[in-house]
């Protein structure tokens, strides 16, 4: 899987890119508070939010990231923001409620998804250490996004062993396509928990502690991040070297 997966355009030089990592985390935060926080009523409220939508379509523009790149993770986005606006179609003069909230959902994945893609995620978490964001959260959202690529790894030879099997994605009907289908989601589950199981006690052997660093004598901050960083991705490669030389016994 490539390393660019989420935040593929995070490195660019555009002018967004250049600024420090904080000031775009405080806007970020700032925009999802105001537009989260703005009030339903008809005319001021829309124009807040089409104000917020201009910023962000400046931003967008001056960060340099492909527009079909933003169409595409908008459109996989949204059904999360579907998915919260439903329930108000339920009440009288729902339909309005819904609009309202479909915008305000989208501008603030818009807002995320610039905000991941113009800082890497290991400055994001960098800064909210620094700002003293409580270190289990950190933490959690570290591993999350390390792991991350383990499962997409686990998916893509589950994926190659079946197709080595069948030799067609395809036939046998959908009932058994669903039964295949779940399969491998079982199959992937059972394989990334144990894989991940290998990768942390590997992580605690070579001294990874409860948090993001551990700082020993005349090491910094940064320097210790990196460090957990490489034996993390250390213990990732070992793992599958065992598992690519026991495959292929």
């Amino acid at each position: 899987m490539r390393a660019e997966y989420l935040d593929r355009y995070s490195r660019l030089s555009s002018p967004v890119h250049r600024l420090w990592t904080g000031v775009k985390l405080l806007a970020a935060v700032a925009v999802v508070v105001v537009v989260v926080s703005m009030p339903r009523n008809f005319w001021g409220g829309w124009a807040g939010l089409a104000a917020v939508a201009g910023f962000l379509v400046v931003v967008a523009a001056m960060s340099g990231i492909p527009w079909g790149f933003l169409l595409r993770r908008m459109l996989w986005l949204e059904p999360l923001a579907i998915g919260v606006a439903l329930l108000s179609l339920l009440q009288v003069g729902g339909w309005q409620v819904f609009l309202w909230l479909m915008a305000r959902s989208s501008l603030c994945l818009l807002t995320m998804l610039l905000l991941s893609n113009t800082a890497p995620y290991s400055e994001l978490l960098r800064v909210m250490r620094r700002v003293k964001v409580p270190t289990m959260l950190v933490t959690t959202l570290a591993l999350m996004y390390r792991y991350l690529f383990v499962m997409m790894d686990e998916a893509g030879r589950i994926k190659r062993a079946r197709m080595s099997r069948t030799f067609s994605e395809r036939g046998g009907g959908k009932s058994r396509r669903w039964r295949t289908a779940a399969t491998v989601v079982s199959q992937l589950f059972i394989r990334v928990s144990e894989r991940s199981e290998r990768i942390f006690a590997a992580m605690c052997a070579r001294g990874w502690g409860d948090g993001l660093s551990r700082d020993r004598k005349g090491a910094t901050r940064s320097s210790a991040l990196l460090s957990h960083g490489r034996s993390l991705t250390v213990a990732a490669q070992i793992v599958k070297d065992n598992s690519s030389g026991n495959e292929g016994r």
